[in-house]
């Protein structure tokens, strides 16, 4: 990392500047996995070393010996996203991950637990979940004086402060802590006699020692059959004195004056002079000098510098559209849903033999639902210990069959955790230099508005990969009450700008999206027509010429629809013309998102290239010359309002 790009901390408008979170989006090369969103991060971690195991079991990538290290905040935890699957990672056996949450007792606003004690209601929750829990709680300075607790008093009265009191320690001097912490029993105030106040204030905690901090990752990294957690006790602001070491105001404290930053020098020994501490300088040391030499030695030694991101993978051999061909003509007579319609899609392409193997496909307990269950025998339901009892119908062909092998993740009712699974399979061309294509269906209702915030990080990390939003149930699913019935999720997904979003209508519609690569669909259970000829471009762009009025009439409405709101708009089209005689040429309109996304950047150039020959936008080429008026459909009012008048 350059001085430049340290010059440039938080001042990213105009491109090369650091970020102060880790941001793939913003740096590409660099970060792997956005952590600022709270709880996301340990969560993703999780499922992220569970999919090593899955890569690992089934031949697709060599992931022995790796591990996944996530760094969280003991305020963290009170996120439900950071403890909420951490008995999967027990279940599983993650030997391949390791937590090291510090635990400096202070969250924003005050302490975690200013009445309790963090560290051990987290040991608790840990050691119940089956984690091999380490605690790094009192440095080396401490062990002089816990030799001589023959009677364990100084551990009692460890044990008897609460986390409000230790922050107060680190928040005032030594002879604060004699008279406080020690003055409490009149033997622990005679052990401390002979030590000086600057003694007593040199007493560090176990997560600034950096013995500790080495002896508890090397029983980490050489654990075996269980996850790992480290809990290291530490000072929120360590280092920064009286500008706020163990304060309430320290996560607010932005800037320190000349007298502070020299402390903070004197603090840690950095060899600048007043002026350049002051100034806050940047101190480096020489090329060859032998901090500099050990470091690189060591970073060599193990395989390289961290952080870093790739994204250089092998390119898959995508079939031609015609692998779809069974479900690109019309079905006649017999009605389909575009649910069945994409397990028989999702079925041709794990059938492939080029990119078969790499289908992930994910649900959350809903496969049953989805009329999916017909791919438990033949693709096997991920285990990482097979399947060590007889199902209940192992008698029927298509039985619930567990394989160490097995292709299909079943998350059971975790939205969170499939979600997660499919982050981990949507990245693993950059994690782990191999692509898998993943296919997450879920309870329509139960995804944006559910998960919104890890699809957003999914976003960041760009992730590829299928998000299939099935059910959707404004005009299927009557009497499942209102919490079924989605129509605003594209709304939501519009939010996220890499988030390619569609709402097919027919089976055609999404093998086109599909076959283009497009990460999201949804699906309605509708009747199948024919693909109109020609109409695969106007498909991935968002919207094309469905079925053209009598060109007769002059009478003429330009009516588009999209998902099953089209279908309507197909009724009201034959209602204008029988009962009013009104010619309707019919749009399917398969993303209103992706049109607006497009007319809003052309509005964009054309207002910075004010000299050049204007752009117009897909929409206004494909509808230029025809008369209106212009009726959107959707199935949520606001969808359609994505395009407004700058599209046109």
């Amino acid at each position: 990392m350059s001085a430049d790009q340290l010059d440039k901390f938080r001042q990213e408008v105009d491109g090369g500047g650091l970020s102060s979170y880790p941001h793939p989006h913003l740096m590409p090369d660099f970060w792997q996995f956005p952590t600022v969103s709270m709880g996301l991060g340990p969560i993703m971690s999780i499922y992220q070393a569970r999919f090593m195991k899955y890569l690992q079991h089934r031949n697709l990538a060599k992931t022995e010996g790796r591990k996944v290290w996530a760094f969280i905040g003991d305020g963290e935890t009170d996120e439900p996203e950071t403890l909420g699957a951490i008995t999967l990672a027990s279940r599983e056996k993650l030997d391949n991950l390791v937590w090291v949450v510090n635990c400096n007792l202070q969250r924003l606003d005050g302490p975690v637990r200013g009445n309790g004690k963090i560290i051990q209601e987290l040991e608790a929750n840990f050691r119940g979940a089956g984690w091999n829990v380490i605690k790094v709680l009192w440095g080396s300075y401490w062990d002089p004086l816990l030799a001589k607790d023959k009677d364990g008093l100084l551990q009692k009265r460890m044990m008897e402060a609460v986390d409000g009191d230790f922050q107060n320690y680190k928040s005032k001097d030594g002879a604060y802590v004699r008279e406080h912490f020690f003055g409490k029993y009149p033997e622990l105030k005679a052990m401390v006699a002979k030590m000086s106040d600057e003694d007593i204030w040199r007493l560090n905690r176990g997560g600034h020692d950096p013995h500790k901090v080495y002896a508890a990752y090397h029983n980490a990294v050489n654990q075996n059959g269980q996850p790992t957690v480290i809990l290291a006790h530490t000072v929120k602001g360590y280092g920064m004195g009286s500008a706020g070491e163990g304060q309430m105001r320290t996560h607010s404290q932005k800037k320190l004056d000349n007298d502070d930053m020299i402390a903070f020098r004197d603090r840690f020994n950095i060899p600048l002079s007043d002026e350049d501490a002051a100034a806050g300088q940047y101190y480096m040391p020489a090329a060859d000098s032998a901090e500099m030499q050990y470091m690189h030695a060591r970073r060599k030694a193990l395989g390289g510098y961290l952080p870093t991101r790739s994204d250089k993978v092998d390119a898959l051999e995508i079939p031609p559209l015609s692998v779809f061909e069974p479900l690109l003509v019309g079905s006649g007579d017999k009605e389909m849903s575009t649910t069945m319609a994409w397990v028989r899609m999702l079925t041709l392409l794990c059938r492939d033999k080029k990119i078969g193997k790499h289908i992930v496909p994910i649900v959350p307990d809903e496969a049953r639902t989805f009329g999916m269950e017909g791919m438990f025998r033949q693709l096997g339901i991920y285990s990482s210990v097979g399947q060590l009892y007889t199902p209940q119908d192992k008698d029927e062909i298509m039985f619930y069959k567990e394989d160490k092998s097995g292709q299909i993740l079943e998350e059971g009712i975790n939205e969170a955790g499939a979600m997660c699974s499919w982050i981990a399979a949507a990245t693993s061309y950059s994690s782990h230099g191999v692509s898998t294509i993943p296919f997450y269906i879920y309870y329509s209702m139960f995804g944006f508005q559910r998960i919104g915030d890890l699809a957003w990080a999914a976003g960041d990390m760009q992730a590829r990969g299928f998000m299939i939003g099935g059910t959707a149930g404004r005009t299927t699913l009557a009497g499942e009450g209102l919490q079924h019935q989605d129509g605003h999720s594209l709304i939501m997904s519009g939010t996220i700008p890499n988030c390619v979003s569609y709402d097919p209508t027919f089976n055609y519609e999404m093998a086109v999206i599909i076959h283009d690569g497009m990460r999201r669909m949804y699906g309605e259970q509708e009747n199948v027509p024919a693909m109109p000829e020609g109409s695969e471009q106007g498909i991935i762009k968002g919207m094309y010429l469905f079925k053209e009025g009598d060109g007769e009439n002059s009478n003429r409405v330009q009516l588009m629809g999209s998902g099953t709101i089209l279908r309507e708009v197909i009724a009201a089209s034959e209602l204008l013309q029988s009962d009013w005689g009104i010619a309707s040429d019919i749009w399917s309109a398969t993303s209103f998102t992706e049109l607006s996304r497009e007319a809003q950047a052309i509005d964009r150039w054309n207002r910075l290239h004010p000299d050049a020959t204007a752009k117009i936008s897909y929409v206004a080429e494909v509808l230029a010359g025809r008369e209106g008026p212009f009726i959107l459909h959707s199935k949520l009012r606001g969808t359609d309002s994505q395009m407004g008048a700058g599209s046109l």
